[in-house]
Order: structure tokens, then sequence, then C-alpha cells
């Protein structure tokens, strides 16, 4: 039987410091530029503020790309423009600096890792370090067969669990998540469809290389079929992840629940990610408050799962190559949001009004204290007397 219970997860994660967040707001309130002048950027300083607990709001100096890499059989029915099986091509053009994520996270001088869940090659054609917490060669084929065995599904969490914590140990302060995936959009429209009710038709787009009509209604029908199958399994997050996921989704699904574990903030950024981040949030109900919906990519299942989750995009400028390319573009603007909170100045007569008002509440707490009198003393009370006369 499997020791990994989900459940546990609902206590173990906390939302971000609320009092924090209040004093966040309070001294924006004092800040040279009026309140409400820079739009969403004051209150994703706020979110930063209350996710590490620290006003002033400390600057992102370490952020990380982070992902996860699969293949998909059901890909096998031309559901994809890209060929089933060659979601390594993928991985080999981000580690060698040919991808849209590999040129920004050069200029943007962010890191970026990629860990192979279940891509269909031989394992030494990578390096180790991005193929050691491989789980399968390609997940099975949704509409006709689990995607993962149980233990294959307990494995690829724990993986995306691992990779958390390595991430959180580093001193990695925030994570853009994101998939490298041949196959996956229609995995993640199976999970969004099934966790929303909703009918293949609504959750079925065009992918991240736009696929044309036919490929639509194959994948649509697809998405139909691997839901029958999905929703008797709806109460139980991991096996539906191991009957019409994939490694990649499960690990990361794993990967956003340990991140809100040790309150390290998430950009999600497309569709892929935002399916996880919907089984994640039937896990654990606070999860999503640590998270961040980079862009809207135009996919009609992430905009479902960003709904339900009540996330809203940073950007909308219909970017839908994925891979953490939407995540990336959305990281200056949190990183200008936590700049700006903490490093404007004060106006001088806010400041002031601060200080005197700290000062009034000092004073009141003093009178409210009891001064010491000579009956008072440790030892001179009328019960210490009459026990001495006793």
């Amino acid at each position: 039987m499997s020791s990994l219970n989900l459940d546990d997860f609902t206590d173990l994660i906390e939302r971000p410091d609320g009092g924090v967040r209040r004093d966040a707001e309070a001294r924006r309130e004092r800040l040279a530029v009026p309140p409400g002048s820079l739009g969403r950027l004051d209150d994703l300083g706020e979110w930063l503020a209350a996710a590490q607990a620290a006003v002033p709001v400390r600057p992102i100096e370490r952020p990380r790309v982070v992902l996860f890499a699969g293949d998909h059989k059901i890909a096998e029915l031309g559901v994809s423009a890209r060929a089933a099986g060659s979601a390594v091509e993928l991985v080999r053009e981000v580690l060698e600096g040919g991808r849209p994520v590999s040129v920004l996270a050069r200029r943007l001088g962010v890191p970026v890792r990629v860990v192979d869940m279940a891509l269909d090659c031989d394992p030494a054609s990578l390096p180790e370090g991005v193929v050691r917490h491989r789980v399968r060669r390609g997940s099975g084929r949704i509409d006709i067969e689990d995607a993962l065995s149980p233990e294959e599904a307990e494995a690829a969490f724990r993986a995306g669990t691992a990779v958390a914590d390595e991430e959180a140990d580093s001193g990695t302060d925030l994570v853009v998540l994101g998939d490298l995936s041949v196959g996956g959009t229609t995995a993640a429209g199976v999970l969004v469809a099934a966790l929303c009710g909703t009918d293949a038709s609504v959750v079925t787009g065009r992918g991240g290389l736009a696929i044309d009509d036919l490929a639509w209604m194959r994948k649509c029908a697809a998405i139909r079929d691997a839901l029958r199958r999905a929703r008797p399994v709806l109460g139980d997050q991991l096996q539906l992840l191991a009957t019409v996921g994939g490694a990649d989704l499960t690990a990361m699904t794993g990967f956003l629940l340990q991140a809100a574990v040790r309150k390290l903030p998430v950009v999600l950024d497309g569709v892929v990610a935002s399916a996880c981040a919907l089984v994640g949030q039937r896990v654990a109900f606070r999860a999503p408050d640590w998270w961040l919906a980079a862009h809207d990519s135009g996919e009609p299942a992430q905009a479902k799962a960003l709904d339900r989750m009540a996330l809203e995009p940073l950007l909308t400028h219909g970017v839908t190559v994925g891979e953490g390319t939407g995540g990336l573009l959305a990281l200056p603007l949190v990183q200008a949001a936590a700049a700006l909170a903490a490093e404007l100045p004060e106006r001088p007569e806010r400041a002031e009004r601060a200080e005197r008002a700290e000062d009034a509440e000092d004073a009141e707490d003093a009178e409210r204290q009891p001064e010491a009198g000579p009956g008072t003393e440790p030892g001179t009370g009328p019960e210490q007397e009459a026990a001495q006369e006793r």
C-alpha cells in the first residue's frame, strides 16, 4: 500500500502571512506615489511581501525556470502538430540555447532546469542531471489505457516534490514553471474538463504549434474518450493523474504542492501548468495563494482552470509557444513590483503621521500597565504578610 497521502498537504500548506500583507498595504499608503497609480504592481508587491513575510519586500534575486518534460502516446492519434515522441527535440534545443525560453533566460540571467519524466528516447542521449528522475518512456495513451501505473504515479509525484525541495534548499526565491511535451495539452484538457465538469469541446485548444481543424476534431474526440475514463476516479487526485495525466503532469502537481509547503512562489506558464495547479487546488485549497498566472495563452482549458482558481493572468500577449516563455515574459513585471514596493520613498508627512500614531499607541499601552506600589513588590503584599504571621 502506498505511503503517500495527498490529504496531508491540506494541513501542511498555510496561506501567505495576512498580517504582513496588511503591513505592506499600510506602507503602500505612505509612499510618495499615490495608491492605485501603479495598478496591479501594487497588488503584486503586497502579494510578494506576504509570501516572503517581509516588509519592505525583498528583491527577486534568484529566480529559476523549471521545465518538466515528457511524451504522451495520445499524440499518436494526430492531436498535435508535432510528431509523437518528439519532445526530446524540444529538450535538446532548450539545452543548446535555441528555443525562445533559452533566449529570454539568457537575456534575464535566469537559469533553466529541465527535468525528464517520460521522454520517449534513450536516457543516455541526455545529461544525467536531466534524466535522473525519469519514471518511464512515454506516458500511456489515455483514451484507452492509463497514463501511469499506481507505482509510477507515486514515483512521479515524489520526484516533483523532491525537485521543489531542491529548489527551495538552493535558495531559489521564485520559480517559473512550464513543460516540454508533445501531447501534454491534450492531457491537460482532460484534467480541466474532468475537474470543471465540462464537455471536451469547451476545453479543446489548438496547442502550442497550432493544429488544423481536422486535427482539432481528433483532439476533441481523444479528450472526450479520455474523459469517460477520468470521471470515475475524480475523488482520488493521484489516481486521476495516473489515469489521464502523465508522468510530467503528475510531477508538476507534486512540485506545485511542495513549493506551497516550502513557501516558494511559483509563476504558472501555460495550459499544462494551469491544469496541474487545478489538480493541486483540489488537493489543498490554500495552495493557489502561492501561485501567479503569467499570461493568457489563448487555450480554453487554461482560461477555464484560471477562472476556477480565481487567478488573473498578468499578461495577454497571445504567446502560445509554451516551454516557460510566457512565464519569463511576466518575470520582469514581478521583479519591478518588488523593486517599487521596496525602494520608493515614503512621503515625509505620511511617515511622520505613522510615527505619531505608533507613539500614541505606545503611550496608551503604557497607561494601561499598572504601576508598581509599596504593597505590590514580591513578598510584601497582604497575602505574603499573612503567610509570615502564620
